[in-house]
C-alpha cells in the first residue's frame, strides 16, 4: 500500500515543520525519578545504554514487545525514503517510558469520573500509559486471532495489518477493555516520539529520524552558520550525549 506510506512520512514531515515532535512533553524532560526528593548522583557517561537489538527491557514481554514493534513498524515503516520505527528501534524508547514513573502516571491524577473525551482535551484514559499498552495490545492480538485464522496482529502480512489498523482509526472495530481509538491514537502519539526523541532517550537509533529530516541535533550553538544568505546547512546530527565519532 505505498500511498499509505507517503502518506505517513509526509505527516512525519509535517509535524517536524510545525514543531511538535521535537520537543516533546514533560515525561522525556522528567524521565528519571529519585527516591525522597534528594538530587540524583552524578558520574560522567553515565546512564542507561541503548540495548539495540537485544530482546532485554524493562516492561514489555517478548510477546508484547513483539506486537509493538509490529505496530509501530506500520505506523512508521521503512521504505526506499528511509529507515523506519523498527530501525529507530521505537520499542526500546516505548520499553523504557512505560516501565517508569510516566508509564505508571504517577504524577497523574487518575481518579474518575471518566466521561468520554472531547478531540480538544489530552490524554483521558482511566488506565495510566503502561496499563493502556498492556490492555490494548492483548486486545489487539485477541481481535487479530478472532479474524485471521487464530493469527497475533505479528504474524498477519504487512497488508493486513494495514487493514486492521484503518479499520480501528475509523472506528470500525472496538475493543472490550479499552477503547481501540484511543489506543491507537496513543501508540501513534508514542511512536512519532519515539522516532524523533533524542538517542538518550532509547529510540531514534543513530538518529534516524533526525537525518530524515535534516535536523542538526542538540548542538552548542549556531553562531557560525547564521550569515548564509538562504544557502542550506547540512549539519550531522548531534544529540545530548554528543556524536557517535567522538571519544569520551
Amino acid at each position: 500500500m505505498p500511498s499509505h506510506r507517503i502518506s505517513r512520512r509526509s505527516l512525519l514531515r509535517n509535524s517536524l515543520a510545525a514543531g511538535t515532535a521535537l520537543f516533546l512533553g514533560p515525561q522525556l524532560a522528567m524521565s528519571r525519578e529519585f527516591p525522597g526528593g534528594s538530587a540524583p548522583p552524578w558520574s560522567p557517561n553515565v546512564a542507561d545504554e541503548p540495548y539495540y537489538g537485544t530482546e532485554y527491557g524493562h516492561f514489555f514481554t517478548p510477546a508484547e514487545r513483539r506486537a509493538a514493534d509490529a505496530l509501530t513498524s506500520r505506523i512508521i515503516p521503512s521504505d526506499e525514503s528511509g529507515p523506519g520505527a523498527r530501525e529507530a528501534d521505537v520499542v526500546v524508547f516505548l520499553d523504557r517510558q512505560l516501565s517508569g514513573f510516566y508509564g505508571r502516571g504517577q504524577r497523574w491524577y487518575m481518579r474518575g469520573p471518566f466521561p468520554e473525551p472531547l478531540e480538544t482535551q489530552g490524554y483521558q484514559s482511566e488506565h495510566a500509559p503502561a496499563g493502556l499498552w498492556r490492555h490494548g495490545l492483548a486486545a489487539l492480538d485477541a481481535h487479530c486471532r478472532q479474524t485471521h485464522d487464530g493469527r497475533d496482529f505479528a504474524d498477519l502480512t504487512e497488508e493486513e495489518q494495514d487493514l486492521v489498523l484503518t479499520a480501528i482509526d475509523d472506528e470500525e472495530v472496538e475493543f472490550e477493555s479499552i477503547s481501540a481509538k484511543q489506543f491507537f491514537d496513543f501508540a501513534k502519539e508514542m511512536t512519532i516520539e519515539g522516532f524523533f526523541c533524542d538517542p538518550a532517550y532509547g529510540g531514534n537509533r543513530d538518529m534516524a529520524g533526525w537525518r530524515y529530516v535534516g535536523f542538526p541535533g542538540a548542538r552548542y550553538d549556531y553562531r557560525d552558520y547564521l550569515h548564509h544568505n538562504g544557502a542550506r546547512v547540512d549539519l550531522p546530527p548531534v544529540g545530548l550525549m554528543g556524536a557517535p565519532h567522538w571519544s569520551r
